[in-house]
């Protein structure tokens, strides 16, 4: 038998491990703005050089712009994008990390409205202005007549942020409650908007189930408790109970963003998100008739996972969008499609730009080699075409599955 040899381990260094998303905060120096509107505050973080063309994204309700979009942004194989954008990541008011309480008081929303519109008009920023606090309003005496804004006033609120970057065109980037206003933002200014991607996006009013489980969260959540019930409705909400069964390192991981945020925040998002109204968007296909309905102008990349809760959702949008302009996808997995298949949705995203002249042709053969090893499927049900070309996407039948 060998005789055993003590070896003494020097300069072993403790590190802490870092919380998700903030890995790729530290590795990419980006600039964080508070930009201050006539309807309240709202956070930006950009990412990229703003010499470069614009995609705009927003988030969930109950995530951040960091938990929602950064692992997806700096995954390997979005850095072939990366090089042709920057992205500007916006955080609905009171939304972010350390946020205080957002002051709610008498200002009636029709008044709210008409400030906001008032400026949107003007295409001024004359109260826009970079705020030293996260999520607190400038002036205080606004600070006592703060409403939390509507769908539809969040979605105004971006018109603000392209005009304190200087941005005359975006593509939008937005999961959930943010697909919804960035669709909404979309159907206000299309001259605005270039292209959409949409993830797990609504078209249409809350039903009763989603209603009656969520007024009860709000009611939890303004009272600053974060129970239970709000933790495993939100979870579902991201994941799908599939996930949530079978992948419990990614649901931990995701229960604890929660505790990061502020919850009266969260109650007020979570309240205009299940007050929102219906898209009102049609699909028209008599091309002498698109100009005078309600529809989306620009393309559309629809997303879902195969098990995402959301799912029905996107059909019925899909159904309701121009298919001559309009790509719905669904990949095998739950509804956290950013986390749980980065890699296929990457690829058609960057597929979709490339369709639009974004970016030039790129080796499909080299990502694929990359993530050798991995496995998912992707279906899509519909695809039409782009400013009347082609887009660039894997030749497929109108259904086929892609392993």
């Amino acid at each position: 038998m060998e005789k055993l040899t003590n070896i003494e381990l020097s300069d072993i260094k403790v590190h802490t491990a870092l919380d998700h998303g903030d890995i790729a905060a530290v590795a990419a120096g980006f600039q964080e703005d508070d930009i201050d509107t006539s309807i309240g505050p709202i956070h930006v973080t950009v990412q990229g050089d703003r010499s470069r063309a614009a995609i705009l994204t927003y988030h969930d309700i109950g995530l951040t712009s960091n938990t929602c979009f950064q692992g997806f942004f700096n995954h390997t194989d979005m850095q072939p994008v990366l090089k042709y954008f920057c992205v500007y990541h916006v955080s609905a008011p009171g939304q972010q990390e350390g946020s205080v309480p957002l002051t709610q008081g008498g200002l009636r929303h029709a008044e709210s409205e008409q400030l906001l519109s008032g400026n949107a008009a003007q295409g001024e920023l004359k109260d826009t202005k970079r705020s030293s606090s996260l999520g607190n309003l400038g002036d205080p005496k606004f600070a006592e007549s703060y409403v939390y804004p509507t769908m539809d006033q969040l979605a105004e609120m971006l018109l603000p942020v392209m005009q304190y970057y200087g941005l005359k065109r975006t593509i939008g980037f937005g999961v959930g409650a943010g697909a919804n206003i960035l669709s909404r933002f979309a159907l206000m200014y299309p001259e605005r908007m270039d292209a959409l991607v949409l993830i797990n996006c609504s078209s249409t009013k809350a039903g009763w189930m989603e209603w009656a489980y969520q007024k009860l969260n709000v009611w939890h959540l303004k009272n600053g408790q974060l129970s239970t019930s709000v933790e495993d409705f939100l979870l579902w909400h991201w994941f799908g109970e599939k996930t949530m069964l079978q992948n419990h390192d990614l649901v931990t991981t995701y229960s604890k963003v929660l505790e990061t945020l502020n919850p009266q925040n969260l109650g007020y998002f979570i309240e205009s998100y299940i007050k929102r109204t219906d898209l009102g968007i049609v699909r028209e296909l008599d091309p002498t008739k698109k100009d005078s309905v309600r529809m989306i102008k620009c393309p559309v990349m629809l997303v879902s996972g195969e098990y995402s809760p959301h799912l029905n959702d996107t059909v019925n949008m899909n159904g309701r969008l121009d298919p001559t302009t309009s790509s719905w996808m669904k990949f095998e997995c739950g509804g956290m499609v950013l986390e749980e298949a980065p890699d296929k949705v990457a690829e058609s995203f960057r597929l979709f730009l490339q369709g639009m002249g974004y970016i030039p042709a790129l080796s499909q053969l080299k990502l694929v080699e990359s993530r050798s090893g991995h496995s998912s499927k992707t279906t899509m049900v519909s695809r039409g075409s782009v400013s009347d070309r082609p887009i660039a996407m894997p030749s497929m039948s109108a259904t086929q599955e892609v392993c």
